[in-house]
């Protein structure tokens, strides 16, 4: 057994599961029964007298060994709550190698903490079955969310990602509810109960214990079918909700059935099951789940109204859509060894995802977007000291919650994107779809992938692969000029600048995509396409014009000379939506981390003000925004920072306007509401007065198509700041009763913007009230966080209320307890802040968020140090250029 893990015995495998759940228990108790048998194979030369598997938080009544002929019963059934096992003691040796059947009847509960077996509550449209779960306020639906490890909590198993094994499931439910699983259903008992039945599924191919599910309630679908057949036929799709919400899976459904399609011609094997359904539940921990066949969403990653959702959710629902499918092959069909190649999985599902959506969507400007999102915010987590590498040991189960993180799925991703990028799309899917069809329905490691894309290319992957996947952090490219020629040195990026020699010890294979010409539309690549030292000097470079990392394909950050970076900012109209992003980004990050300069990063931003282009406004107004954050806590450098962004998007904001024209491009609408918002929340005037006009048009009710949905979150916000508790009230009214499937999301996020201290620990309360779900809860501290004024009022908050309400309420689920303290508290720039935060936890068992909370530490104290270093710079630039007295 490898020692850097704590695994079950090798000794005994399962091969087949048979799960009967029955007794369910619809009232206040939410309990059910259940029996598991468990066909296993056993190979012990020096026999056994117990057995070890996975369950957490279940009763197991009884346990029956069948070996051959002889059936014995577990004299003693012990549990060990921390590792999450159950052992079964027989009480004599057993002295047998071979099949054997394991038969466990178990007791559970229906959770409400969004993991195992779960309730989602819900307010219904509709006539609902009397049958349906309810309580004086809310109905509910069941479902289950196992990945990682999860499973354990529904039913005893052996809840390992190598151990597959095949699944009978049959779950007795009231006749007038629907019960789903993976597969088809097969048949339906009767049941001795009166009012129920028991409905059987299809036997499931072998797969991984997180990959099954199963869900019961009062659901309705909307269907399509596949265009291309599969074993002569088409599959049917379908999109299923709760009663009243289908018609909004529709445009789900459509993006569902063509993904399906491409991805069996990009990989090469046909989608492998007889059916695809996608769920939407009320409460859910991620924003999906990519069970076979079965795939579980929260409501805003696949429904989609077009009269009332914001229009950036339909980009959101289209590329969730997507990255699930992605695992149908990548993940359920090839399955990681263990969870320390989580990143098989997350990286490869991201960027395939992006890759669906670009086929489907060109206008979208999908690369682009994905430069500003995935690349950027993965660059952000891992120039912490406390990052970790792609892929990570994971000694059990228990510790992989935490790298579901930017790493495995952002870096992984853009990591991928370079290397498809170098080897050429056609030559990296034809190594994919090698893989695929090389490790069909088993288990496959990282070097198994990158076997294939050797040999597809003729290129040996793994030798440049190797240390952007085991190493941790990322470099950054610095460039020294000489006539007709350039200097490069790589080191280690960190966000602190500190990077000592042990931690610099790295050389990366670094793609530069250079290029060099007279001017910007006629530079072509360069010969040498990789940096593989430490310092290296390339030639032939005409210092007219040149560019490194063209399209930020590299995964790295890119350090030019002060004079070379005015110089890009000068051709921008010649760059692409990527090199804009790519310029923008690193002239940020190395002006926090003091390889460059934030009076660089302001003069280069400050030629941006003609830009049209929402992807780069997008980088612009978060990074100004992080600056800007920093330096909240210096009055005169703040005031001056807000003049200056003003200034900046003034000629923008009034050029886009508010109204939607007729066959106007999604990304120009997206712009709108981005330019709205930022505009609003700077003071600017016109903005601000037609937002409160529109406001209170909608509020009264005399308008309620006063504000288009894609600016409920800008105008929601420029009110609560401007009118204070009025305001407050209104939007917490309309988060009460709204109906739009973002509407809750979108009053949450513009509550945050409140501007006193009272108000934001009102928020608090009532974000911590069952108003909330669980689900949503970070989604109002995020704003919070963000909010200068009373950023911190969330860190009194917690500290405050951690016995009574932080801590009982959310760790139930160890992955929203640190998503909401690492969203909540990561924005401050204050030695004194990080200080108190680290004496806080010190004494807390921290496992299961302890990541998050270096996270924490590092990034305050790296913004805190950026503060202190740039604090006069800034403010001279800022008195120089007319911003500050």
């Amino acid at each position: 057994m490898a020692s850097d893990r704590d695994v079950l015995p090798a000794w005994i495998k399962p091969s087949h599961y048979t799960v009967s759940l029955h007794d369910l228990e619809f009232g206040a108790k939410f309990t059910y029964h259940g029996t598991v048998t468990i066909n296993t194979n056993i190979k012990k030369d020096d026999g056994f007298n117990e057995i070890v598997l996975n369950s957490h938080q279940l009763n197991i009544d009884s346990a029956e060994l069948k070996t051959g002929d002889a059936v014995r019963s577990a004299k003693v059934v012990s549990y060990d709550e921390k590792r999450q096992r159950v052992t079964l003691d027989y009480g004599e040796q057993i002295e047998y190698s071979g099949e054997a059947t394991l038969t466990l009847k178990f007791q559970g509960t229906i959770n409400n903490v969004m993991a195992g077996f779960y309730r989602s509550k819900y307010k219904p449209k509709g006539n609902v079955p009397a049958s349906v779960a309810k309580d004086d306020e809310f109905h509910y639906m069941f479902s289950t969310q196992f990945e990682s490890c999860d499973a354990r909590r529904a039913f005893p198993c052996f809840d390992e990602p190598n151990l597959k094994a095949t699944f009978d499931v049959e779950i007795e439910i009231p006749k007038d509810q629907v019960a789903l699983s993976n597969m088809p259903e097969k048949e339906i008992k009767e049941s001795k109960k009166d009012g129920f039945h028991t409905v059987v599924f299809e036997r499931s191919p072998i797969m991984s214990t997180y990959l099954l599910a199963w869900a019961i309630g009062d659901f309705e679908y909307v269907e399509a079918f596949t265009k291309r057949k599969y074993n002569g036929k088409s599959i049917p799709v379908r999109v299923y909700t709760t009663r009243g919400l289908k018609e909004q899976g529709n445009f789900a459904l459509e993006n569902c059935h063509q993904i399906v399609d491409y991805f069996s011609e990009v990989f090469q094997i046909d989608y492998p099951l007889p059916k695809v359904d996608l769920l939407a539940v009320h409460e859910f921990s991620h924003g999906a789940m990519e069970n076979w066949g079965l795939i579980t969403y929260r409501t805003t990653a696949v429904l989609f109204d077009p009269k009332t959702s914001a229009d950036s959710y339909r980009n959101r629902v289209a590329y969730v859509v997507a990255h699930e499918l992605a695992h149908q092959w990548f993940g359920n069909l090839v399955t990681m060894d263990w969870w320390s190649e989580l990143w098989l999985n997350e990286g490869f599902a991201t960027w395939v995802g992006w890759f669906a959506i670009d086929h489907l969507y060109p206008e979208w400007n999908v690369w682009g977007q994905f430069v500003t999102e995935s690349v950027q915010t993965a660059f952000q987590l891992d120039a912490l000291r406390f990052s970790h590498p792609i892929e990570v040991p994971v000694y059990d189960g228990l510790e992989v919650d935490q790298i579901f993180d930017h790493i495995s799925y952002l870096k992984g991703s853009s990591v991928i994107r370079m290397l498809s990028s170098h080897l050429g799309e056609k030559v990296f899917l034809q190594g994919v779809a090698d893989y695929l069809k090389a490790h069909q329905y088993s288990n496959a490691t990282t070097n198994d992938l990158w076997s294939a894309l050797s040999k597809a290319s003729g290129q040996d992957v793994n030798s440049f692969m190797d240390n952007w996947i085991r190493k941790i952090g990322f470099p950054v490219v610095t460039v020294a000029e000489e006539p007709g020629q350039i200097g490069l040195r790589q080191q280690r990026f960190l966000l602190a600048g500190d990077a000592k020699p042990e931690e610099d010890e790295t050389v990366w294979w670094i793609p530069l995509g250079l290029h060099s010409g007279a001017s910007a539309s006629e530079a072509s690549l360069h010969k040498t396409n990789a940096l593989t030292q430490k310092e290296d000097t390339i030639r032939d470079v005409d210092d007219s014009f040149y560019q490194v990392n063209k399209n930020l394909t590299g995964f790295y950050r890119t350090n030019y000379p002060a004079e070379r970076l005015k110089k890009l900012g000068e051709a921008r109209q010649s760059l692409t939506v990527q090199d804009k992003i790519g310029l923008v980004g690193d002239a940020y990050a190395n002006a926090v981390a003091g390889y460059g300069s934030t009076p660089g990063l302001l003069a280069l931003i400050e030629r941006f003000q003609d830009e049209k282009e929402y992807l780069v406004w997008s980088q612009i107004l978060t990074n100004l925004g992080n600056v800007r954050n920093v330096f909240s806590g210096v009055e005169d450098i703040s005031d001056a920072l807000k003049k200056y962004a003003l200034k900046l998007v003034t000629p923008a904001v009034e050029q886009v306007g508010w109204n939607f024209k007729a066959g106007e491009g999604f990304l120009v609408g997206q712009l709108r509401a981005q330019l709205i918002v930022s505009a609003g929340l700077l003071g600017h005037k016109g903005t601000v007065n037609e937002a409160l006009r529109r406001f209170d048009l909608y509020i009264s009710g005399k308008d309620k198509s006063a504000i288009n949905p894609s600016l409920r979150k800008g105008v929601f916000s420029i009110a609560i700041k401007e009118r204070g508790e009025s305001a407050f009230r209104a939007i917490q009214n309309e988060y009460l009763t709204t109906t739009s499937i973002d509407g809750k999301e979108i009053c949450l996020q513009a509550l945050g913007r409140v501007q006193i201290p009272e108000l934001a620990q009102e928020f608090l309360s009532f974000i911590f009230s069952d108003k909330v779900a669980m689900q949503d809860k970070h989604s109002g501290t995020i704003a919070l966080s963000s909010n200068a004024k009373v950023r911190i009022e969330v860190w009194k908050f917690v500290r405050n209320n951690w016995d009574s309400h932080v801590h009982p309420t959310l760790s139930g689920n160890m992955v929203v307890l640190e998503r909401f303290l690492r969203f909540g508290l990561n924005k401050f720039a204050d030695e004194k802040v990080a200080d108190e935060i680290a004496a806080f936890f010190k004494d807390k068992d921290t496992r299961g968020y302890n990541k998050g909370l270096d996270v924490i530490d590092d990034t305050i104290r790296s913004h805190a140090k950026y503060r202190t270093r740039d604090e006069n710079v800034v403010r001279e630039w800022l008195q120089a250029n007319g911003y500050a007295q």
